[in-house]
């Protein structure tokens, strides 16, 4: 009853915006593609219709609104990584649309992921404060020994405390330049400790979240996930939010 439910949920609202999309046209005069993955989402072929939209954006045809409703598809059959995975490309595109961003959050609460686990980019904010802070006692410290009322090791402890914030800043500093992320889609995906189909697992993804690429290699992502643990996933597992989807064989 409840996937009846759901079923009829989700036919509404593709029903509502299968023509033309929430967010816009999709570009490149493959229109009819676009409202033959919708009419199969509409009738509840959700797996075609998601192969329809994978082989459109593998195309070139990119838009939020194809995003959204491949997104709307995924979520229906229970694919939800798939379904943030989809978002997330939507909001790239189309960043101020709320509607995408309220769906990102009803997934992220349903999979009980912590904000930053899709945002790896938050998970610097710590050390951007730690860094503020350090180097704003440097400061204090410094402006004390110089005014007589301190030690005069605070001096040399101003330095220690300037050098530690330079530290703590040069991390987020550097991990500013593009690296690139990827969202997981699929439920338990193994972490490896090698890129080949012979390595041995050595953990398991969480369903939905973001996780940092470190190197690629053929079809294999080095990721680090939100606890800092390292390995090699499939990038059928793991899919990347920086480029579109290699078209379906």
């Amino acid at each position: 009853m409840r996937r009846a439910i759901t079923s009829l949920v989700v036919v509404a609202v593709l029903g509502g915006t299968a023509l033309a999309g929430p967010l816009g046209p999709v570009p490149g005069g493959r229109e009819d593609r676009f409202r033959a993955a919708n009419e199969l989402a509409r009738v509840g072929d959700y797996p075609k219709a998601v192969g329809g939209y994978a082989a459109l954006a593998g195309s070139g045809a990119e838009s939020a609104s194809l995003y959204w409703n491949w997104a709307q598809a995924a979520s229906a059959r229970g694919a939800s990584g798939e379904a943030i995975w989809a978002l997330l490309r939507a909001r790239e595109l189309e960043p101020g649309d709320r509607a995408v961003t309220r769906d990102i959050q009803r997934l992220r609460e349903s999979l009980n992921l912590d904000p930053a686990e899709i945002a790896p980019e938050s998970r610097r904010l710590h050390l951007d404060l730690l860094a503020a802070l350090l180097l704003a006692l440097s400061v204090g410290v410094h402006g004390l020994a110089r005014l007589g009322r301190g030690p005069r090791a605070a001096a040399a402890a101003a330095g220690v405390l300037f050098a530690l914030g330079l530290a703590a800043a040069a991390v987020p500093f550097a991990g500013s330049f593009a690296r690139p992320t990827a969202a997981v889609v699929q439920r338990g995906a193994p972490l490896f400790d090698a890129a080949s189909p012979a390595a041995e697992p050595t953990g398991s993804l969480r369903e939905g979240e973001v996780v940092p690429v470190l190197e690629a290699s053929g079809v294999w992502l080095r990721v680090e996930d939100n606890a800092g643990a390292r390995g090699w996933a499939r990038s059928a597992d793991v899919r990347r939010l920086d480029r579109a989807p290699q078209p379906p064989d």
